[in-house]
């Protein structure tokens, strides 16, 4: 009896829910991304009412994080196989510090080319930061959790990143209005610092692998699902670049309603329906999330005011939401078990490759046909991921823990 009680005692940590033991990881994950949801309505309407930059531009300078952290994603990936997720996650709380110290610089420079200069260096820090921190997260909560919860990892990371979206973005509204944008330069440099103790807190898990994985050969693994992430990516996109043009425009006031409902109706989606994905599927979730998100798009484009925008918005981030973490399971079955930072980090790419052309994309679209049309290009963008998901189903993944 005392050595079974003994060894039921031992066990007992094992039998934690997995959403407690990723609690800690998922706060720091989540102060970390309020700067990004703090520049999300701000930075937009700065660059082309301080700056006089056109949407080409804008959307250029705002997509410039993403292809840093593009450019940055295999590194990340390697860096967390081999140095430690804990590591990375660190190391990328430190750059986003850094971009608020560009952030700051910007609007001590004179001129405006100046300016435009060191906010590009911000973004290029954060897209570096981003990718670190992703990356690292998404392969230490695998390594704390299991394989056989991946889509459990990027469920909460998700509602981390999100929610931090969600509440970042009235924020930043409210403190760039009171006190203009040094507000929020001054906010993103000082709280990726409050994340750290919460990630040295976090018990640390060993590197997976003695040396690095040929990223060709992680990204030959999970190229199928990266693509329907890239696709469906679109739509959030073309949200973040372009709702805050589109409400100016419009004259319907503030974008900030467009973000917070985004981001609570992905929370909603991953709070009831995170666990399909691991339970269901990845490719049968993919093909039903990815038509809500079609609809949302469609909404916006189609909107006459900004109630019906707000909802577009919701649902679009509630499709969006199951999405990810949807192909992600996908891309997971079929990764290398000793290069799962590395195959998080090619996986997390697409996202990087789509956002980072969205921006300049979508910019000539705009330029073209107005602000709204971008939304329908997004809407017969996502959709073609269905296609991606119907290509999934047929082929099969192999068996779990693969």
């Amino acid at each position: 009896m005392s050595s079974s009680h003994s060894s039921s005692a031992r066990g007992a940590p094992a039998q934690v829910p997995v959403v407690l033991r990723l609690l800690p990881l998922v706060v720091a994950v989540f102060i970390g991304y309020l700067v990004v949801g703090l520049a999300l309505p701000v930075l937009p309407l700065h660059l082309s009412r301080q700056l006089g930059l056109g949407p080409l531009a804008v959307g250029a300078l705002v997509s410039s994080q993403f292809a840093a952290a593009l450019l940055t994603r295999a590194w990340a990936g390697a860096f967390a196989d081999t140095k430690g997720a804990r590591r990375a996650v660190v190391g990328g709380l430190l750059l986003a510090a850094g971009s608020g110290v560009a952030y700051a610089l910007s609007q001590a420079v004179a001129g405006p080319q100046a300016a435009v200069a060191m906010l590009l260096a911000g973004r290029l820090l954060l897209g570096a930061a981003e990718s670190l921190v992703t990356t690292g997260a998404l392969s230490w909560g695998v390594a704390l959790v299991g394989p056989q919860h991946a889509g459990k990892v990027m469920a909460w990371v998700g509602i981390a990143m999100y929610g931090a979206y969600a509440a970042g973005a009235p924020a930043g509204v409210a403190l760039a209005g009171a006190w203009g944008f040094s507000c929020i330069a001054g906010a993103t440099a000082l709280l990726p610092l409050v994340a750290l103790p919460v990630v040295f807190a976090l018990r640390s898990t060993p590197p997976a692998a003695q040396q690095r994985t040929p990223f060709y050969r992680v990204l030959g693994a999970v190229w199928l699902p990266g693509m329907g992430l890239a696709l469906c990516s679109v739509g959030f996109g073309v949200i973040t670049t372009f709702a805050a043009l589109l409400f100016a425009a419009r004259g319907w006031g503030a974008a900030s309603m467009v973000f917070t409902a985004f981001g609570l109706a992905f929370m909603a989606a991953r709070l009831c329906f995170g666990h399909l994905p691991d339970r269901l599927g990845g490719a049968r979730v993919a093909l039903a999330c990815v038509a809500v998100e079609v609809l949302g798009q469609g909404l916006i484009w189609s909107a006459d005011g900004a109630v019906q925008a707000v909802v577009g918005a919701a649902l679009t981030g509630f499709g969006y939401s199951l999405a990810f973490p949807a192909f992600g399971v996908e891309a997971v079955r079929r990764a290398p078990p000793q290069a799962r930072g590395a195959a998080m980090g090619a996986y997390v790419a697409f996202l990087d490759l789509s956002l980072g052309v969205v921006g300049p994309a979508a910019g000539s679209v705009a330029a073209v046909h107005g602000v709204a049309a971008v939304y329908l290009a997004g809407a017969v963008l996502v959709a073609l991921s269905l296609v991606v998901a119907l290509r999934l189903l047929s082929t099969g993944a192999p068996a779990r823990g693969a």
